[in-house]
């Protein structure tokens, strides 16, 4: 997609994801056959739920229908929020994942993986499990270190005073936040 029909996209549909309270991560636009796919990713602070994608794709769709932004070629439109599997890249991603075990590759000390406890403006103060029944040990990571960073998905944590099933339970909530709304124009 050229930088122009980016930012055209960008400045109609932005508006309409900060009117529904969501934040634009991302606009994608990849050739389908003989259509293209508009994919739009959005998410918030507290997770972005089913019911808020699919009104936000209706309102983007009509946007797209009444303006020329997407030209005559057919088009499919996607409305999600970011996968499991999306990189960190900006502070927001890791104060949304605080309380989540990330697999970091630092500049200078290789891999680490360990649990966001609280972020910062400068880096994340972390946990890093113990192993073999030693306990955890507390780690710092600054931003400008990180040279890439992924949320870790854990389908058995134990959480004090809580059992395993309703920490699975818990986990499987947190693979539906990845909702997903798709339109055909």
């Amino acid at each position: 997609m050229s930088t122009t029909q980016s930012e055209r996209l960008r400045a109609l549909l932005e508006p309409l994801v900060v009117k529904a309270g969501l934040e634009l991560e991302e606009i994608g636009l990849t050739a389908a056959g003989k259509r293209r796919q508009l994919m739009v990713v959005v998410d918030a602070e507290e997770g972005v739920r089913l019911d808020a994608v699919a009104e936000l794709s209706r309102e983007l769709s009509q946007a797209l229908d009444a303006s020329d932004a997407m030209g005559e070629t057919e088009y499919v439109l996607e409305v999600t929020s970011p996968g499991t599997d999306r990189p960190l890249t900006e502070p927001r991603h890791f104060r949304r994942n605080t309380g989540h075990l990330v697999k970091l590759q630092l500049k200078e000390r290789g891999e680490l993986i360990a649990r966001i406890i609280a972020v910062d403006g400068t880096g994340l103060d972390l946990e890093v499990p113990g192993v073999k029944g030693r306990k955890p040990k507390p780690a710092r990571a600054d931003f400008a270190e990180i040279a890439r960073a992924r949320v870790e998905i854990e389908f058995n944590r134990r959480a004090d005073g809580a059992d395993a099933e309703a920490d699975a339970d818990a986990d499987v909530e947190d693979l539906d936040e990845s909702d997903e709304s798709t339109e055909e124009a």
